[in-house]
């Protein structure tokens, strides 16, 4: 058994696709039209044949009310690691993402949280 999809609630694919992609640096890997939404998947550049992340539409109202409270708590609902937490921090900061926790020292990680302007706090982590 391994991990080759995971999804993201979002609250539109066309705006997740264009931060996923063009803020954070993700890559396209498939779109398939489905009906209304369609099955829209992002890759790490650095891996193009790894995890895929799924772009969720929300098609299901209990799915917008366990977001809300997530985004709401300022729980994130996933995290990205990354190589070097300040430059990332500071390179999204400059393509003017907000971010809700600057990069903090926890234990043997260091961790920030920001704003993926489609209903989610997203954690990056450095360890």
């Amino acid at each position: 058994m391994r991990i080759r999809i995971t999804s993201i609630m979002v609250d539109d694919q066309d705006k997740a696709l264009t931060f996923y992609t063009g803020v954070l640096g993700f890559i396209k890997k498939k779109e398939i039209p489905m009906g209304e939404h369609k099955w829209l998947t992002v890759v790490s550049k650095e891996e193009q044949d790894g995890v895929e992340l799924l772009l969720e539409p929300m098609g299901f109202e209990p799915a917008r009310v366990y977001q809300k409270a997530l985004f709401d708590a300022g729980i994130p609902l996933t995290a990205f690691h990354v190589n070097d937490i300040q430059k990332e921090y500071e390179r999204l900061v400059e393509a003017g993402v907000k971010f809700s926790m600057k990069p903090t020292k926890m234990g043997p990680a260091t961790i920030a949280v920001f704003d993926d302007t489609c209903g989610n706090n997203i954690q990056i982590v450095e360890v």
